[in-house]
């Protein structure tokens, strides 16, 4: 039978089978190594650990070094951490170019237990000097915009941003960059819950919602993020340029405070 079947794996191609031998097995110079016999007594080829001859060669094995972190391990990493850690993580990061002409990273500044949070594209020359969100000029018509329906920096109000470090001359951040600072965000919201978002400008926009629109298509809305309403409006920045959109800011920040009160209203009627 045992020459019948070599025959019959012969035709196949198949060849000798080879099994590692036991250590107990081993010739006394290959202890520790893992010696291959040929393997006379299978009734049939095993595709599992064994080698066949066909494939044997004098090659040296290959060694794969393991494998860097994913971004999504760093991802978990911050997903875990608490408001310290990560205000902490954010100070130290490096991960993308912008950290190379940075002053200060621009962490967040607010209630971090609020129901309002306003979030916008990335720090100014300002913020970059002082480490605060809209401290500028544009940060006063922001203070002005709150005051108009009755809120105030500091009091059930946090204000962030897509990136928390300045892009030089003030550009819009680069996607890869708003993608290596994302986590950082995503994590804010999960620590605040707040009850409703505000998102001042389309980059700000595009990047929570995750899409591609215009400021136009976004507005009169109530979008999602994660589960969390968000209205869009104009940043203030394009608001000192563009004066005669501060009518159409208004109507955005009322649309805001009807949508707030309908999700508290929504809110007491659970409860």
């Amino acid at each position: 039978m045992t020459r019948r079947r070599d025959e019959i794996l012969k035709e196949m191609g198949l060849g000798p089978v080879w099994r590692l031998r036991a250590d107990g097995d081993a010739a006394p110079e290959e202890k520790g190594t893992a010696a291959c016999v040929p393997d006379t007594d299978s009734a049939e080829p095993s595709f599992g650990n064994t080698v066949h001859a066909a494939t044997r060669d004098s090659s040296p094995v290959t060694r794969h070094p393991a494998p860097v972190a994913a971004p999504d391990d760093r991802r978990a990493r911050i997903m875990r951490m608490d408001w310290s850690q990560l205000k902490s993580c954010v100070a130290d990061c490096t991960v993308c170019p912008l950290h190379e002409k940075r002053t200060r990273t621009v962490f967040g500044v607010g209630d971090e237990k609020a129901d309002w949070l306003f979030v916008g594209e990335g720090p100014g020359a300002d913020e970059d000097a002082q480490g605060e969100p809209f401290v500028g000029q544009a940060g006063k018509l922001l203070d002005n915009m709150l005051a108009a329906i009755r809120l105030k920096r500091g009091h059930d109000v946090y204000i962030a941003n897509v990136v928390k470090c300045r892009p030089p001359g003030n550009r819009n951040p680069a996607p890869e960059e708003a993608r290596a600072c994302e986590p950082h965000l995503q994590r804010q919201i999960e620590l605040i819950q707040p009850r409703l978002i505000v998102a001042l400008g389309r980059v700000a926009a595009v990047n929570l919602l995750a899409r591609e629109a215009s400021i136009a298509s976004l507005r009169g809305q109530v979008h999602q993020y994660r589960g969390i309403p968000l209205v869009v409006t104009y940043h203030p920045a394009y608001l000192l340029r563009n004066l005669t959109d501060k009518a159409k800011a208004w109507a955005d920040l009322c649309f805001a405070v009807d949508t707030m009160k309908g999700l508290q209203k929504r809110v007491s009627a659970a409860t």
